[in-house]
């Protein structure tokens, strides 16, 4: 990490990554596509789909690099994940909004100006009913004020290993994660208007999301909460449930529609 995060959290990261790398690979196994898209220095954000609240856990022990993450402020409330959140790198974002947020992403920009990887995701917050929903612009900004590049990332198989409300994961179930092309800012500085741009470059992130981890699309933000009326999603020709069949050539190849 740069020089926004103490020396001593970095060697906390270091030394906890260390040991959840290896036992992660016992416990689960864990299939990786695309990880050429990653670059090997410099700063980069990485936008993953969100179903489970181990998805926090599984990214970090896959990358070759340390990341960072914003996550919601709630979880330094609670002595199991007061400590091991911040120590995967984990940034604590007020999700009430105000001062708190602009500083998570100011330090999140301070980050990508050191080189460093930063993940967020776009959806705001986890998917409770499985789908991909709308994408809030966050990364898209982040990416057009420090020129870092977005890297869509399909997570598969963790929903299983950890559904919705339950205490502890499963172990020795397969997972994948996928790495997309990334997305350049330099790609839209065609469009003068700001909010347009920003949500061009979202709703392209959003689409590769949804090639990379078979998800049907909704669009409807995860965050407005629980309507009486369920969305209608858009159905993807990738199928989630096959996540260690298809070649790289087939994960990354962009579904029409």
């Amino acid at each position: 990490m740069g020089d926004n995060v103490p020396r001593q959290a970095r060697q906390f990261q270091d030394v906890v990554l260390s040991v959840m790398r290896p036992a992660f690979k016992v416990c689960w196994r864990i299939n990786i596509v695309g990880i050429e898209n990653l670059p090997d220095n410099g700063p980069a954000i990485l936008a993953p789909n969100h179903t489970s609240v181990i998805d926090s856990f599984f990214l970090p022990a896959v990358l070759p690099r340390r990341i960072s993450f914003v996550g919601k402020a709630e979880y330094l409330d609670d002595w199991k994940t007061r400590k091991l959140f911040p120590a995967l790198g984990m940034i604590p974002i007020d999700r009430r909004g105000g001062d708190s947020a602009q500083r998570a992403l100011d330090t999140a920009a301070g980050l990508l100006d050191n080189g460093d990887l930063f993940g967020i995701y776009p959806e705001g917050t986890r998917s409770r009913d499985g789908l991909l929903h709308k994408g809030h612009t966050g990364a898209a900004r982040l990416s057009v004020r420090t020129g870092a590049p977005l890297v869509p990332v399909g997570i598969l198989g963790t929903r299983r290993i950890q559904p919705p409300d339950t205490r502890y994961p499963r172990p020795f179930l397969p997972a994948e994660i996928r790495f997309g092309t990334p997305i350049h800012p330099a790609q839209s500085e065609h469009l003068s208007d700001t909010r347009m741009r920003l949500r061009q470059m979202t709703d392209q992130l959003m689409f590769e999301i949804r090639s990379l981890s078979g998800q049907d699309y909704v669009n409807d933000y995860a965050t407005k909460g629980h309507s009486d009326t369920a969305p209608t999603a858009i159905p993807t020709a990738v199928d989630p449930e096959m996540p260690l069949r298809r070649s790289s050539a087939d994960v990354l190849r962009p579904v029409a529609g």
